[in-house]
């Protein structure tokens, strides 16, 4: 695997990176269940899912993912795109297709929090593997569903995310991501 895939799989996926990490960052406030209890007497989702936090966290993934954007459509007008970073579609489709992305990470994690509780793990208690991959998963469900409605429509000629997320992109996604989950949770409990 090369120097070349790594990169386009870090760069395609960093909105969704940002999110993630984004409502960590700026989270808290009213939590999305308000304080709610589930059938079995469990807090639906629990304190750390936040409104702030969710909107908040995806405004900082759309906003790194328009700017990647920008970047790579600079990159290809000029002729310096060498490494082929997505663009992540054509103006104005790059709105929904970025936004999948953030707003697939975030409700990824949302759906394991819900999960997570259910099964009796507390708020910051450690679930391997899917505390590491929920937005993940989350993030390539919901930008297929919405690369698929946007060719199904007519709005693109192909499905953004089959041709934007090869299997070695997603094999890098898949490795890469839970050891950069563990090591930001790490320097966040040391507040580095």
């Amino acid at each position: 695997m090369g120097f070349e895939i790594i990169l386009q799989a870090i760069w395609i996926f960093l909105p969704a990176y940002a999110a993630n990490g984004g409502a960590l960052l700026v989270g808290g406030g009213l939590p999305i269940d308000l304080g709610r209890k589930w059938r079995d007497g469990r807090r639906i989702f629990g304190d750390g899912k936040t409104w702030r936090g969710f909107f908040l966290g995806s405004l900082i993934g759309m906003i790194v993912g328009f700017s990647l954007s920008t970047i790579a459509s600079y990159l290809d007008e000029n002729g310096l795109n060498f490494y082929g970073l997505n663009r992540f579609g054509d103006f104005p489709l790059t709105i929904p297709i970025v936004s999948s992305l953030c707003f697939g990470a975030l409700l990824g994690d949302l759906i394991e929090s819900f999960f997570k509780r259910r099964i009796g793990k507390e708020r910051g208690e450690n679930w391997f593997p899917f505390d590491q991959l929920d937005f993940v998963l989350g993030a390539l469900c919901l930008s297929f569903i919405c690369g698929s409605i946007l060719h199904l429509f007519g709005f693109t000629p192909y499905n953004w995310f089959l041709r934007a997320f090869t299997p070695l992109h997603l094999l890098v996604i898949f490795i890469l991501s839970p050891a950069l989950h563990i090591v930001a949770n790490y320097l966040h409990r040391k507040k580095f």
